[in-house]
């Protein structure tokens, strides 16, 4: 499960607000107090295996007005270990027909009970260990009737989704998919839905001919009905879980691939699939990559990947059939501007099938032995085929997603066998914290042992249920080595070491202290590289922080240029370091990796103002071979300073034009634009015509800082091919000039966004309505976004959409202050409009 929602949320929601101009105080106004929560004292066990599904035959037509489904089901079954004449089947909100063992091609009803969850069977006979017995069921499927709670990760739980079933809705497609995860499955089949449980799988799906079915497996037959339907059979002859069990119904196209004469196919709405390519065109190197550093082929009978309107979560790992949101779906100009964001879900959910598909967490409580993984073959992937920058950007960015989440939520352990809620366990802690433990887990134990250790594990539970102790011992068989100190202080505990790290020099002799300060007891045991630079030489050290302070006292004949603690830059920590800015200097022309000059560069942005050397970094990092660090110098530049603009401008006006990053020259072109210097306008005319969206914007935005009138007339033009940041540069260009006409253009664009861009979207959209005075405009778009976050159904995204609309709300009332008569009525109009939305959304997060 790829967590996008989760994982952007926090940002979009800060950005957002910050462009209205709201508060840190709006942000805390989200926040829950802490409550004695009694889930929290239940300790949360792997499910009991009584009986273990064998295998799982289902057979299954829909009806598209009712939005259920028929089904038949045939399931294998095996006592575990103790003899049984009972079953228990999870069955959510189904209408139970019939029940039934089957014997010798023959049916014999079962007596049975139904409570709309669990189905609970009585056998024929009591069945020992050695004894499989296949029991029938009839049943319909009726989701939308059902009353189920979703996740921040996971935003909605009926299993089965049936998206525009009438057709109704113009510019959406007719679709039906489902969602296993967490125990879900069981809405749209009966089934043992846990973790623990693994069997094989066939699956008939009869659909109106004209639409592509996906499943799990091969696609064994296909049969066409007198009726306008046709009947496809998908098989697994492989054993995976209950939430993995999917299906998919729909108008797509399927662009093919190969990889070692396995399938690989991608399933897009037909106006992609001249993209399909662009967009999912790296799998197969992704799957002989992934294969290569494992030692463990991909093990399934093909990969294919579809994407689902509306989709409740960022994507899913179903094995050999990964369904992504329809945010996957860009075009080639907005990939531009994705920085690798696509690649990295693509291959979060294929690194799950090997961590998550083939071994699989037992239960919800270690479900870090999924996510972590599939988290951690995102660095993978970058580091491979871009680079180890661009990878280490994508880690910081993480660790950045966890540290802030902790600040505002609080932290808890990686491996929790206590929580609230299942759902629960979808957090920056289970995915990015988890992801970095990885990190430092491959830096303790350097590279050839991490992987060999990753290929023991797989190899010891493939196709069974695992847990970290697992893991724990994979790597101990292979290093020879204790682990439990890494893994009882990372992931059965909490928290993250906030090192102090101070210097002191004499006689030849410098000192390193590092105080641990975090406000916790714990004691964190930190295997460090300490590297001493002096001059071009560097020399390594290798030391373990095991005590509240500790001291490492290394000899000199000349002083050090720089003494680099955590010289990797791999531990999760908080550090405050304190040194000269000179050392800074030498750390980024000298020390190698992402974060060494990330820090300079953060170092000189504090010290711009008062230091020439600060400076010339600045500017040095203007031309740093790696975009991201040219864009986050570019966008930390004081151009008000002159000694600053003096040293910098020829740079960024050279970046404006030609840097090969659509994202570093989007942010070259702000800095430019931001001067207000009209000699610069006919290069902000110029990139209105780059292929990049965020190029577009930026020089769209920098051109009505100079000639709004000039800008109006180009966003008009820009209009008929605007995605992404282009439509908010538009949106903000129109609330300027304040007609009427272009309030249409805005709703248009909300309406047709759909998926994670939505919410981005719904933040552009307010800020539109917040700078214009138009009654009827007004209300109809708080309505739009109100229906926006009923499809989210997400509370954290329903409680800040429910502030900013108060905040709002707040600023009409201000502007009405200044104005009067109908001006004045129609402000105060609509700030009561919108303070009624922001209390019904904030109702409806309580219920």
């Amino acid at each position: 499960m790829n967590q996008h929602l989760k994982r952007s949320l926090l940002g979009v929601l800060i950005g957002g607000m910050a462009g209205l101009g709201a508060t840190t105080s709006l942000m805390a106004q989200s926040g829950k107090a802490a409550t004695d929560d009694p889930a929290l004292k239940i300790y949360r066990a792997a499910a009991t295996k009584v009986n273990d599904l064998v295998h799982t035959k289902l057979d299954v037509r829909f009806d598209y007005p009712k939005r259920y489904l028929y089904g038949k089901a045939w399931i294998t079954l095996r006592p575990h270990f103790y003899a049984t004449d009972s079953l228990t089947l999870d069955a959510k909100g189904m209408d139970i027909h019939e029940v039934a063992i089957v014997k010798g091609g023959k049916t014999t009803p079962l007596h049975y009970s139904y409570d709309t969850l669990q189905l609970h069977i009585k056998l024929d006979k009591n069945y020992t260990a050695t004894e499989s017995y296949v029991v029938y069921i009839n049943y319909t499927s009726k989701p939308n009737e059902l009353k189920v709670k979703g996740s921040a990760a996971i935003t909605d739980a009926k299993g089965l989704y049936f998206i525009n079933p009438d057709g109704k809705e113009p510019n959406k497609p007719t679709q039906i998919w489902t969602q296993g995860e967490t125990e879900s499955s069981s809405v749209w089949f009966p089934t043992i839905d846990k973790t623990n449980q693994k069997c094989t799988q066939e699956l008939s799906m009869t659909v109106p001919d004209k639409y592509v079915t996906l499943s799990n497996g091969k696609l064994v037959s296909q049969k066409k009905n007198t009726d306008g339907t046709r009947t496809d059979t998908w098989k697994m002859d492989l054993p995976h879980s209950p939430y993995l069990f999917m299906m998919a119904v729909g108008d797509y196209a399927v662009v093919k691939d190969k990889w070692k004469g396995k399938e690989v196919n991608y399933y897009l709405e037909k106006p992609y699939e001249k993209y399909a390519k662009n967009i999912f065109g790296n799998t197969p190197e992704m799957l002989s990559f992934y294969s290569n550093i494992l030692g463990y082929e991909y093990p399934w009978v093909k990969y294919s990947q579809i994407t689902g309107r509306d989709y409740v979560s960022g994507a899913m790992e179903n094995t050999t059939a990964t369904l992504h949101g329809e945010f996957l779906q860009k075009t080639d100009r907005e990939l531009l501007d994705n920085n690798n964001y696509n690649e990295c879900v693509i291959a979060h959910e294929l690194f799950h099938h090997w961590f998550g598909d083939l071994a699989t967490a037992e239960s919800w409580s270690n479900l870090t032995v999924n996510e972590s993984f599939a988290d951690y073959s995102e660095y993978l992937w970058l580091e491979h085929k871009y680079g180890k920058d661009a990878a280490d950007e994508h880690s910081y960015e993480a660790a950045m997603s966890y540290l802030s989440m902790v600040q505002y939520s609080g932290d808890k352990d990686l491996v929790r066998f206590h929580y609230h809620d299942k759902e629960d366990m979808f957090d920056q802690i289970t995915y990015q914290k988890g992801g970095r433990i990885l990190h430092m887990l491959r830096n303790a134990v350097g590279d050839s042992a991490f992987f060999k250790s990753l290929n023991l594990y797989l190899k010891t539970n493939a196709f069974k249920a695992t847990e970290a102790h697992q893991l724990r011992l994979a790597f101990e068989e292979v290093t020879g080595r204790d682990m439990n100190w890494f893994f009882n202080q990372w992931y059965f505990g909490q928290g993250y070491p906030e090192l102090d790290i101070s210097y002191k020099y004499n006689n030849n002799k410098v000192t390193v202290y590092i105080q641990q300060i975090q406000k916790d007891a714990k004691v964190w045991q930190l295997p460090v590289a300490i590297d001493v630079y002096t001059g071009s030489k560097k020399e390594r050290y290798h030391v373990t922080v095991a005590n509240k302070v500790d001291s490492f006292t290394f000899a000199y004949t000349t002083k050090p240029d720089l003494i680099n603690v955590d010289a990797d830059k791999v531990i999760l920590s908080k550090k405050d370091d304190h040194r000269d800015f000179s050392t800074y200097a030498y750390q980024y022309a000298h020390a190698p990796n992402y974060l060494d000059r990330r820090i300079a560069i953060e170092a000189a942005v504090e010290e711009q103002g008062r230091n020439t050397e600060a400076i010339k970094l600045l500017v040095a990092a203007l031309k740093d071979k790696y975009h991201g660090l040219r864009t986050l110098a570019v966008s930390s530049l004081n151009m008000k300073l002159p000694a600053v603009k003096e040293a910098a401008l020829l740079v960024l006006v050279e970046m404006a034009k030609q840097d090969p990053s659509s994202l570093t020259k989007a942010a070259a072109i702000k800095q430019l634009g931001d001067l207000k210097d009209a000699q610069y306008t006919p290069l902000f005319e110029a990139a209105t015509k780059d292929r990049s969206y965020g190029v577009e914007a930026a020089a769209l935005e920098a051109l009505a800082e100079l000639d709004i009138n000039k800008a109006y007339g180009i966003a008009k033009q820009l209009e008929k091919d605007s995605r992404g940041k282009l439509v908010s540069a538009i949106a903000g260009i129109y609330a300027r000039q304040g007609n009427p006409d272009d309030i249409a253009f805005v709703a248009a664009k909300f309406d047709e966004t759909t998926g994670q861009d939505k919410l981005n979207a719904a933040f552009d959209y307010l800020g539109f309505l917040s700078k214009i005075n138009n009654t009827n405009a007004v209300q109809r778009g708080v309505d739009q976004v109100k229906a926006m976050t009923v499809q989210f159904n997400n509370s954290q995204v329903n409680t800040y959409i429910s502030n900013w609309l108060q905040e709002i709300a707040r600023k009409k009332d201000n502007d009405a202050t200044a104005v009067s008569g109908s001006d004045r009525e129609g402000l105060q109009q609509q700030a009561a409009y919108m303070r009624k939305a922001a209390d019904a959304i904030r109702t409806a997060v309580k219920e």
